[in-house]
């Protein structure tokens, strides 16, 4: 462990199954990544520029639930000093990246567009920063008690 950074597993468990199944899981998921790449060529030269959403409204709140869900989880597990909250606090950064990205992506040229830039620059980047930070604090570490958090 050189780099500092703790492994999933030790060295000396190689020999049993799981570090197989890790390693076979890591080069799915890489050749899965690499085969996205003529994915998101295609659909960036085929899909149209503009398109018709029947459940507009669905989605988004759909989304924002899911954001509100993340940051109640997460604020509840940090109550508890609970560790899991690495895990909901990485995806509610991821959520909160996504919304950022979709709503400026999706707003109007004018005042809808501004108010995608304002909500992404000082409510949904800025909290998604927090969470990403919260996520590598709370992340589970060798020797680490839960009190050792907020310092």
């Amino acid at each position: 462990m050189a780099s500092g950074v703790p492994r999933i597993l030790a060295k000396t468990a190689a020999a049993s199954t799981l570090p197989l199944l890790l390693r076979r899981a890591a080069t799915v998921l890489t050749v899965l990544g690499l085969a996205m790449i003529p994915w998101l060529v295609f659909l960036h030269t085929e899909l149209p520029s503009t398109a018709q959403a029947a459940h507009w409204a669905w989605t988004w709140t759909g989304l924002d639930s899911l954001e509100a869900l993340g940051l109640l989880s997460t604020g509840l597990l940090l109550r508890r000093g609970d560790r899991r909250a690495c895990l909901t606090a990485a995806a509610t950064s991821a959520l909160l990246l996504a919304d950022a990205w979709f709503d400026t992506m999706t707003a109007a040229p004018g005042p809808d567009f501004t108010l995608a830039v304002l909500m992404a620059a000082f409510a949904e980047v800025p909290l998604a920063v927090l969470c990403a930070v919260l996520a590598t604090r709370a992340l589970p570490r060798p020797g680490r008690r839960v009190e050792e958090l907020a310092t």
